[in-house]
């Protein structure tokens, strides 16, 4: 059964692919899973019938059948359950990709959102000035011990998994600050991961939506 899922009808990011369905198309393409997209506009996310899927109101959200799902992260684990390509067959190995998944949501991405938030939905506020470095000094902490960890390693523990995707994904939201820069192995970490046909497959078709073109290749 070919799964649909939801995305924003007009992204906020323009078309960047830093929208969380970005990750879940990401995900399908890697598995080889076709998939449909339902667009949703900022009024219908609020709606009963969307909030039946999403308690939240937000996207994406996942429907299979009559299963229904919401959370980037547990759909993106679903997905690597059911479909070969994502997680390892070892059982310590697999479990250690998940481990990564965890960090990447809950560790790496927590204080990136943080900053984003800061500096633009907070931005006019009194305390932003001050708040921002410190911001940013967290960050930077975990980019260092990520760094470290990863060393010159092409992924996190052996083989691309699901802990990859999502934290490439993850600090794909820290390019337009510059600070992904200042650590060259994590840099080209996320451009390994923008160099996967999978992602270029996600990242074409999320871009149609915004530019009105269906992706070409």
């Amino acid at each position: 059964m070919t799964p649909t899922i939801t995305a924003f009808e007009s992204s906020p990011d323009r078309g960047k692919g830093l929208a969380r369905d970005m990750r879940v198309r990401w995900a399908l393409e890697e598995v080889g899973q076709p998939y449909e997209v339902r667009l949703v506009s900022f009024s219908a996310m609020k709606e009963p019938a969307h909030r039946a899927l999403h308690p939240f109101g937000q996207i994406p959200t996942y429907e299979e059948g009559d299963l229904a799902l919401f959370e980037s992260g547990a759909i993106v684990f679903h997905i690597a359950e059911r479909h070969a390509g994502l997680l390892p067959e070892d059982a310590d190995a697999r479990a250690r990709a998940i481990t990564w998944m965890f960090a990447a949501l809950n560790t790496v991405e927590a204080p990136i959102i943080e900053l984003q938030t800061a500096k633009f939905a907070e931005g006019d506020k009194p305390w932003t000035a001050e708040r921002l470095p410190l911001i940013k000094d967290r960050i930077r902490k975990r980019l260092g011990e990520l760094s470290d960890r990863l060393g010159d390693a092409d992924w996190l523990d052996g083989a691309f998994s699901a802990g990859d995707l999502l934290m490439v994904h993850a600090l794909l939201r820290l390019k337009p600050s510059g600070m992904l820069d200042e650590y060259p192995n994590l840099a080209a970490y996320v451009a390994r991961g923008e160099a996967r046909p999978a992602y270029k497959r996600a990242f074409a078709a999320q871009l149609a939506v915004f530019t009105g073109k269906a992706p070409t290749g």
